[in-house]
């Protein structure tokens, strides 16, 4: 019997794979932005603030991107992240100020901690209480910012307030690559390993894309949709320490309007709002496309209103080519099947 030799992948093959994947038309994308802006402006890249920048800026909302992508995928989502973070960059004032000589590492463990717990709750009030995740996290974003705006009153964290060390995480850099930029990319490698290897992480996904069938078929559903709310919780808890150590300022404002722009980040990636479908690549490419976007444009001469609309239309036109594609995936396994 004549052995059948393993058919090998040609260059050419990888390279259209790679060219099918929703993540490179983003890049591809965001690189074209970052070109047309340096065209007009130079300073956009070539000079050390805008290379740091252009790094920098996108980090904590990357965070922010992961954690909301985790929760998509199980077809929720979790609009209280903004909330959250406003939250825990209070805390992290706060615990400087009132415990002088804190670690820093507490401080971040305490942030991530508060983050995990207030995701519980969300998750503990979906997975349990089989109420619609929109509206769950809805009322906790306000719930949320209620609690801070009491906490906080007419009070706010200056820079002064804060260690300079625990700033210099802030504006610090590593090879030149900005400190918060890296703590980003290790969890982003962390949880996109996760999601790909560890079977937990696969059954996101299942979950995803078939509750009924996820159930039927045994998963964990109420534990995974926790845990999913969990993950999203601490990372904005993690983000939340961050804006603090990036901005110094943390007012009762902290984090209004960016469980929006983590969304956008998500679904402009390749991540289906319906559930089971993106990757955590595709969103935090999502994240850095979004912030530089608003960049770039006012460089490019584009007026406020029209950088709001590009936003827009690239938030819908990720959600119509979702289903767009869907619709076709459909159609060949329905034709595959008619085959056989």
């Amino acid at each position: 019997m004549t052995a059948i030799a393993p058919r090998r992948r040609t260059a050419g093959g990888i390279l259209a794979t790679v060219l099918k994947q929703r993540e490179t038309g983003i890049l591809i994308a965001l690189v074209l932005i970052v070109v047309a802006a340096t065209v007009r402006n130079p300073g956009f890249l070539f000079s050390a603030d805008g290379y740091r920048d252009l790094l920098l800026t996108p980090s904590i909302l990357l965070l922010l991107a992961v954690g909301q992508a985790i929760v998509i995928v199980t077809r929720n989502v979790d609009l209280s992240v903004g909330s959250v973070l406003g939250l825990t960059a209070y805390l992290t004032g706060r615990l400087f100020i009132d415990a002088p000589g804190i670690p820093t590492i507490g401080v971040f463990v305490a942030g991530i901690l508060l983050g995990a717990l207030l995701g519980l709750i969300n998750g503990a009030l979906v997975a349990f209480a089989k109420v619609p995740s929109l509206v769950i996290t809805l009322g906790t974003l306000y719930i949320y910012r209620g609690i801070n705006v009491s906490w906080t009153g007419s009070d706010r964290i200056n820079a002064g307030d804060l260690p300079v060390d625990f700033r210099g995480l802030g504006t610090g850099q590593l090879l030149t690559i900005p400190i918060l930029t890296i703590i980003a990319v290790v969890v982003l490698v962390a949880a996109a390993w996760y999601l790909r290897n560890l079977r937990s992480g696969r059954e996101l996904y299942a979950i995803g894309s078939d509750p009924a069938a996820a159930h039927l078929y045994g998963l964990k559903v109420t534990k995974r949709v926790l845990s999913a709310f969990v993950v999203s919780g601490a990372l904005a808890g993690l983000a939340g320490v961050l804006y603090a150590a990036r901005y110094g300022t943390v007012s009762s404002g902290a984090g209004t309007g960016w469980e929006l722009q983590a969304i956008g980040a998500a679904v402009i990636g390749g991540v289906a709002i319906s559930g089971g479908v993106g990757t955590l690549w595709g969103a935090a490419i999502g994240a850095f496309l979004l912030l530089t976007i608003n960049r770039a444009l006012p460089i490019l001469g584009i007026q406020d209103f029209w950088q709001r609309a590009v936003v827009g239309a690239l938030i819908i036109g990720a959600i119509v080519l979702d289903r767009v594609l869907a619709i076709r995936q459909s159609r060949r396994l329905l034709e595959a099947r008619d085959a056989s």
